[in-house]
């Protein structure tokens, strides 16, 4: 089967501080490197590297050829990532020495995806396979309606969160995939509990508390593997691109999240995004598994 996703691609540029700034504050980065980013791209090259195969579906700048020609040498097929204007997407995290971060993000090329155009790039699907999307594209709702069309698992991670985002696609969607902060947003905005929402499987993952499965109002949690952060950035794609890469190759949800959990954990350990997403050997060798 294949993974279709529809996702953001991003210049990462990260700068090393010795805590995260307040407000009107100056302060002289201890670091900084650029890297592949964006939501949608740390989506795919995980579910490379979990196994899957993958179809990037977006938009990048002139000036993001570099970062096409990475994901294509990480194994994701990018037939359907377009050159679209003179500037890519990027953003700018700043990063602490306990490993949180702070990220400013600017869209660029990846909010100018044409979505009359999507139905025609997902006739190559297949019925069962699974499309993924979250909210650093547009054409959200479009990509959502032709997946289901063609009998596609469609799946969301809600982020960046937007309550209005997720009202318009949740009728649509079979895997909603969130963080805790966001889960707690949209009960206030929806005025219902998560467990009542008309969606099969949710996944709320809770950080180093490990992750919330809920199915047909039933919750079942997941201890997360313990070990030391040096950068969260990218760990909830990790997660998500594991996740769906394990549902893809027929796994149970229950081992599919904790495939995903062991991916996320090692991917904390490490700096970086897209470049730094572990392979499963790599996820084996340092839980010391033979």
């Amino acid at each position: 089967m294949t993974i279709w996703n529809l996702g953001s691609v991003n210049a990462d540029m990260v700068y090393r501080l010795p805590h995260l700034p307040g407000p009107g504050e100056t302060l002289a980065a201890t670091d900084h490197q650029r890297g592949l980013g964006g939501k949608g791209a740390n989506m795919s090259v995980a579910g490379v590297r979990a196994g899957a195969r993958v179809h990037h579906i977006g938009a990048i700048g002139q000036d993001g050829l570099w970062m096409r020609d990475q994901l294509a040498e990480y194994g994701v097929n990018v037939d359907h990532l377009k050159v679209i204007g003179d500037v890519s997407g990027h953003a700018i995290v700043a990063l602490d020495t306990a490993g949180e971060n702070q990220i400013i993000i600017f869209p660029a090329a990846n909010i100018s995806i044409a979505p009359a155009g999507l139905e025609t790039v997902l006739a190559k699907a297949a019925s069962g396979d699974i499309a993924v999307f979250q909210n650093e594209t547009n054409a959200q709702a479009a990509f959502a309606a032709a997946a289901r069309a063609r009998g596609m698992r469609v799946c969301y991670a809600a982020a960046p969160f937007s309550v209005t985002a997720v009202q318009d696609v949740l009728p649509m969607i079979d895997l909603l995939i969130l963080n805790a902060v966001e889960a707690a947003q949209l009960e206030a905005a929806l005025g219902v509990d998560i467990t009542a929402l008309p969606v099969a499987d949710i996944v709320v993952t809770l950080g180093a508390q490990g992750c919330r499965w809920i199915r047909d109002g039933k919750a079942t949690d997941f201890a997360a593997p313990k070990v030391t952060p040096i950068d969260t950035t990218g760990a909830g794609d990790t997660f998500t691109g594991y996740l769906l890469a394990g549902l893809d190759q027929g796994l149970t949800m229950e081992h599919a999240i904790q495939q995903a959990q062991r991916a996320g954990a090692v991917m904390v350990t490490r700096l970086g995004t897209a470049d730094v997403i572990p392979t499963t050997e790599e996820i084996s060798n340092f839980f010391h598994e033979s």
